[in-house]
């Protein structure tokens, strides 16, 4: 991997997945960066991120969130740094696009740590009163005409369903009624696919219009939103954001309008984007077929920054 990374170069800060909080302990107790970030979010926040993350079970919890936003951000920082990263532009699919509004210029670090502490909790009050039986199933090997046959059988059957993140050209996911899991994971396997993750909360959805009154009313409306140092692909469609009021508005999308990972490729095809420094664990975007295939992916994550260098190699 050489250093000269400027010119057709985008940094992505990917989705959040299960992770555990031994995967990434080291790397924000030693890497310089990472102990930066986690001294100003422990500041604003007023408790200890890392103690609170290690003590508290759940792939989704508040301190698991707010950890995966510090670690993004800090591998972007150490990216810089180590390997001259100087990306064009910048996206964050689904969960990162809080990143994306920071490292953008959008928002402050601080800012960011206490909008995602603050939207998690936001998500807990709101799934624990409405729309309590709704969850979110990904799922894989189902190409378009497939979907189309499985889509129709749920409307035949008067199911409410919609598709609330396109990641591939055969892999979405899809918000439903939990009890109706079962029927659906049945008609994608009779159809060739392979049901993957359950998620909950729920997001991305057109139904979730009350969660982002409640979210922009409690939560974003809050903040002071800034000038950008690097434009941002909006996830929802590709469209790309010059301003800070945009990216507000990005984030205020993500609550109610699908994520579509295939836009996003083409906008940043359209830019003549070569590379993607994905900057954080990452699961799905950065390595799914349309991404792999079209771009020269560089995993950066805890495992990656810890490894030993020599002075004066950048990668």
């Amino acid at each position: 991997m050489g250093t000269e990374v400027g010119t057709g170069s985008a940094i992505v800060f990917p989705g959040m997945g299960p992770s555990r909080f031994e995967d990434v302990a080291k790397f924000m107790v030693i890497n310089p960066f990472a102990r930066k970030l986690v001294a100003l979010a422990d500041e604003r926040l007023g408790y200890s991120l890392v103690d609170r993350y290690r003590e508290t079970e759940g792939d989704y919890s508040e301190y698991a969130q707010v950890a995966f936003l510090v670690n993004c951000l800090a591998l972007a920082q150490w990216s810089e740094a180590t390997l001259g990263l100087k990306p064009d532009v910048c996206v964050g699919p689904s969960f990162g696009g809080k990143a994306a509004a920071v490292y953008s210029g959008a928002l402050s670090f601080t800012d960011g740590v206490w909008m995602t502490q603050q939207i998690a909790r936001c998500l807990d009050d709101f799934f624990a009163k409405e729309l309590t039986d709704i969850v979110t199933l990904s799922f894989a090997r189902t190409p378009e005409d497939k979907l189309k046959e499985v889509l129709a059988e749920l409307e035949s059957r008067g199911y409410w369903h919609e598709i609330s993140c396109t990641v591939d050209h055969d892999f979405q996911m899809l918000c439903i009624s939990e009890h109706k899991i079962d029927e659906l994971k049945d008609l994608i396997r009779a159809a060739g696919g392979m049901p993957m993750y359950l998620m909950r909360p729920p997001m991305h959805s057109t139904a979730f219009g009350a969660l982002r009154e409640k979210a922009e009313a409690e939560i974003i409306s809050k903040l002071e939103f800034g000038e950008l140092v690097v434009p941002v692909i909006a996830d929802q469609d590709g469209t790309l954001l010059t301003s800070g009021e945009q990216v507000k508005k990005m984030l205020l999308d993500g609550f109610d309008t699908p994520v579509n990972w295939l836009d996003v490729v083409s906008a940043l095809q359209a830019r003549d984007i070569k590379k993607l420094y994905v900057s954080g664990q990452d699961g799905l975007f950065g390595r799914v077929a349309v991404t792999t295939k079209n771009f020269d992916v560089v995993a950066v994550n805890p495992r990656l920054a810890m490894q030993p260098r020599r002075r004066g190699t950048a990668a």
